[in-house]
């Protein structure tokens, strides 16, 4: 058993939630004088950074359970981790989530759930997220194998990104763990289907790109940083 591992991703997924979620709290709470869509977008970002940085090196630096599922896809890792690995994101977002809750309210947590905006269906929601995710995935795997030394920032910087492009259409979830915690925490589990479906199904989707279009490179290896 990969303990150390497993703590790191616990760990990672707790820094980077927390960080996340309070930028959403802060935002809500009209506590920042900067517009919300700079804020949580770069929170993200930047507490994805900070996870990779400080725990990426153990574990591979998932955080992510969509991540983990392509990284199986795609050789990286086995089911038996992945199973671990994706545990310790869930209970780390919940363990996010909880110290919203009890430094703020439920409602702070509440802010933070994804759910399709004004004007979204359910239906485009899921498209929106799957594709996102299926995108985001293909970096993380050629940022990892072509350009190790700059995956720690391309990664983060394209999680900024999907966040501009979707934060007001679908949540801007990409990470089934990322929305447990805030759903579960924040007492509204209505639209967590579409955030569980659709991450996963765009995670082997996005690995299965890379791997066709990565067909003629070396076999994969572990390396760190895949988020």
């Amino acid at each position: 058993m990969n303990t150390r591992k497993y703590l790191a991703e616990l760990l990672g997924t707790f820094l980077f939630m927390t960080i996340g979620y309070l930028s959403v709290a802060a935002v809500a709470a009209d506590a920042v004088p900067t517009p919300g869509l700079l804020v949580v977008p770069f929170s993200f970002g930047f507490g994805l950074l900070a996870a990779i940085f400080a725990f990426g090196h153990v574990s591979g630096g998932h955080f992510n359970p969509a991540v983990t599922v392509a990284a199986v896809v795609d050789g990286r890792t086995s089911p038996m981790d992945a199973v671990g690995y994706i545990i310790s994101q869930i209970i780390g977002a919940i363990g996010a989530a909880a110290l919203v809750l009890v430094a703020l309210n439920q409602e702070a947590v509440a802010a933070g759930i994804t759910k399709p905006g004004p004007g979204v269906t359910d239906v485009g929601a899921l498209i929106i997220e799957t594709a996102l995710t299926a995108g985001f995935v293909a970096v993380i795997l050629a940022a990892t194998r072509h350009a190790t030394s700059l995956a720690a920032l391309a990664i983060p910087l394209t999680l900024v990104a999907i966040h501009f492009a979707s934060a007001t259409l679908s949540g801007a979830s990409v990470n089934p763990a990322r929305s447990i915690g805030s759903a579960l925490v924040g007492g509204d589990v209505s639209s967590l289907w579409i955030y569980l479906v659709a991450p996963t199904i765009g995670g082997i989707i996005g690995a299965i790109i890379f791997r066709v279009a990565a067909a003629e490179d070396p076999a994969p290896v572990e390396v760190p940083a895949t988020v």
